[in-house]
């Protein structure tokens, strides 16, 4: 069953409030509003999504970003009166009347006219008076407005608009002569014939028809006198303006188009594929670059711990690890085990040969799986140097054995009180690693970086799994906080002066609240 109430509450919180609307009278009138109201029946579960909808003749109630959006730039505010012209489902209006005194708003199509009539009566919004006609007219009887909000694309703000404007007011318009692309203006009233324009970005509404608009066949109508309008920029002219021309990733001058983040203690590379070879040819030749030029010495990659750790022993000259299999099994062969890897983890190992242990660059997995190669890389590290704590460890580790090779079905398996004890047994034993640090790092620090750090991966794997099973964001919001976290101990060992680049695929190191990952999953 549909819980709308809560839909709406994380509609506000997530699509609106996430994405910069901070008005609370904004935040409070659309937490009031029911949206399922205003849509076509049959959509209603589709109320809360961040995203226009269909409504009848042909028109669309707006997005909640978009509707909360213009409400703000128009600066609406308890006492004002507004004019909007489009009222659609009558969604936009509903909200405004939270916040003002009173709305007027005028509809061309007598059907949603008097669709809205009936909403706001059954709502009991008794401050909106709802017109059929042509909205590029206005409404003169009712002027001065304090804000007029226009949810069409016309060419341009009608003249007939800007003069119901009071001094000081705003309008809120999209113009534009393409169908796809217009912008998003506010023109603001300074004085009896002067206005002044802001224009907030790209935008795509329906066009507004009548007599200082669109026609009905698509061509202008006379708009009066309109503000000058910049032509609209499309995305890939945007695109072309700001980008740079790349050498070849061979070429150093690649590399050095690079040098401006030198002195930034994290970089991060992403990529979108997993796997295409231009992106892992242009992170080494990147890397490299840094590393060679500006000290990074840590290269931490969207792989896990076990794993990298063989690579790393390999690309700083120390022995392997005896009686552990190839790194990387798990992986498709394309992501790790490619060329472009081979080639740069063989420039690592050249170019850490002449250097001491502790200014030679490092590979390390930031990732949580590979349980089986953790729990066992821990017990081996504790049999060399503290057999009796390895003992208890192989106790500790034992509820864990028959789901190392195949942890997804753990989740399951926890639902048993027999099992319910791994959690704290494996926290036990990370706790219990890390309070002998100084004993143990003093023999070797590097190993114990690895053996601790192979401890906190099967507590946090244990936890993975358990709640894996039962979906939801939760898994990957604790997956991309032990990747962070394991970065921060890796920084931590290398000291205060230690510089890392992160090899990871997009998902994992770009902002998520810019993400549909962030805003409509919470991930």
């Amino acid at each position: 069953m549909l819980d709308l109430p809560r839909a709406r509450d994380r509609m506000v919180n997530i699509h609106v409030g996430r994405r910069g609307i901070h008005d609370r009278e904004i935040l409070q009138a659309m937490r009031e509003v029911p949206r399922e109201a205003f849509v076509e029946p049959g959509f209603e579960e589709f109320a809360y999504e961040d995203t226009p909808l269909p409504i009848a003749d042909g028109q669309t109630i707006s997005q909640p970003y978009i509707v909360a959006f213009m409400i703000e730039m128009a600066d609406v505010k308890p006492g004002d009166h507004v004019l909007e012209i489009g009222t659609g489902s009558g969604y936009a209006a509903a909200v405004m009347s939270r916040i003002v005194e009173q709305v007027y708003t005028i509809e061309r199509h007598p059907g949603l006219a008097e669709a809205a009539k009936r909403r706001f009566e059954k709502l009991g919004y008794q401050n909106i008076e709802v017109r059929t006609g042509d909205g590029t007219k206005g409404w003169p009887q009712a002027a001065p407005f304090d804000a007029i909000v226009v949810t069409a694309s016309g060419p341009g703000a009608p003249l007939a608009l800007q003069e119901q404007l009071d001094v000081g007011s705003r309008l809120v318009i999209p113009v534009g002569d393409d169908p796809d692309l217009q912008r998003l203006l506010k023109v603001t009233r300074t004085g009896a014939a002067t206005y002044s324009e802001e224009d907030f970005g790209g935008v795509r509404f329906v066009p507004l028809i009548g007599e200082q608009g669109w026609s009905e066949n698509g061509t202008a109508t006379d708009v009066g006198r309109p503000l000058r309008h910049p032509h609209p920029i499309s995305l890939p002219d945007m695109i072309a303006a700001a980008a740079e021309p790349l050498p070849d990733f061979d070429d150093p001058a690649f590399g050095a188009l690079f040098d401006r983040f030198a002195d930034r203690r994290i970089v991060l590379l992403g990529e979108a594929s997993h796997g295409t070879s231009e992106f892992y040819r242009a992170r080494a030749a990147i890397t490299r670059r840094l590393i060679e030029r500006h000290g990074f010495t840590i290269v931490a990659v969207e792989a896990d711990w076990p794993d990298a750790a063989a690579i790393d022993r390999y690309v700083r000259h120390r022995r392997p690890r005896t009686g552990t299999g190839a790194p990387f099994l798990r992986f498709p062969t394309w992501m790790w085990r490619n060329t472009d890897v081979a080639a740069f983890t063989d420039w690592m190992r050249r170019h850490n040969e002449k250097l001491e242990p502790s200014a030679q660059a490092g590979f390390y997995g930031l990732d949580i799986y590979n349980m089986s190669g953790s729990i066992g890389a821990v017990l081996d590290y504790l049999d060399r140097v503290d057999p009796q704590a390895a003992k208890i460890a192989r106790e500790r580790y034992g509820c864990l054995t028959p789901w190392q090779h195949d942890p997804s079905t753990y989740g399951r398996a926890v639902l048993t009180a027999g099992y319910q004890k791994c959690e704290k047994a494996v926290l036990e034993q990370c706790r219990d690693l890390l309070a002998k640090q100084l004993e143990y790092a003093k023999r070797d620090g590097t190993d114990f970086l690895d053996a601790s750090q192979n401890a906190r991966l099967i507590a946090s794997a244990e936890h993975y799994y358990r709640i894996m099973y039962y979906g939801g964001a939760e898994s990957w919001n604790l997956r991309d906080t032990h990747m962070f976290e394991t970065l921060e101990h890796l920084l931590h060992a290398g000291g205060p002066n230690a510089k890392a680049v992160v090899w990871a695929h997009n998902s994992h190191i770009g902002d998520a609240r810019f993400t549909e990952m962030g805003v409509v999953r919470d991930e």
